[in-house]
Order: C-alpha cells, then sequence, then structure tokens
C-alpha cells in the first residue's frame, strides 16, 4: 500500500480572501468548506479511509494556520 501524503499546500487555490469590517481575511472555499464537513462527518461515523484522515488533516492543519493568521490580523485592527 502506498501512502498517499496530502499538504496543505495543496489547497491553496480553494483559499479565498474575504473583506470583513475593512478586514481582509482568509476564509475556504465553499466547495473545501463541504468537503471539510463531509470527512469529519465520516471520522465521527469511523468510516474514513486512510486517504481520505489524510486529507482531513490537511485540511486541518491549514484552517489551524488561517484561524491563526486571522487572529493577528484582526488584533492588528
Amino acid at each position: 500500500m502506498t501512502a498517499t501524503v496530502v499538504k496543505p499546500s495543496a489547497l491553496l487555490g480553494k483559499i479565498r480572501i474575504e473583506q470583513m469590517d475593512q478586514i481582509n481575511l482568509f476564509k475556504f472555499s465553499d466547495e473545501l468548506q463541504e468537503r471539510m464537513e463531509k470527512l469529519l462527518d465520516k471520522k465521527k461515523a469511523d468510516s474514513l479511509t486512510f486517504e481520505e484522515s489524510t486529507e482531513l488533516d490537511a485540511i486541518g492543519e491549514l484552517d489551524r494556520i488561517f484561524t491563526h493568521i486571522n487572529a493577528m490580523l484582526v488584533a492588528q485592527k
């Protein structure tokens, strides 16, 4: 079995910038948000494949990175 590694940087094309209260914030595209929710549901049901688990890990890492960056941007205002 070959391990499939999904790097968070592979998902950057699914990120958008949204202006809120005169601050530009990083947001997931609707497609990426829906994918993350679907994978989380499968995880709760204990039905994730190894590849899906790897993908969810990458999405989660990207989510943590952008949450941190967005918090820093908001704090600067």
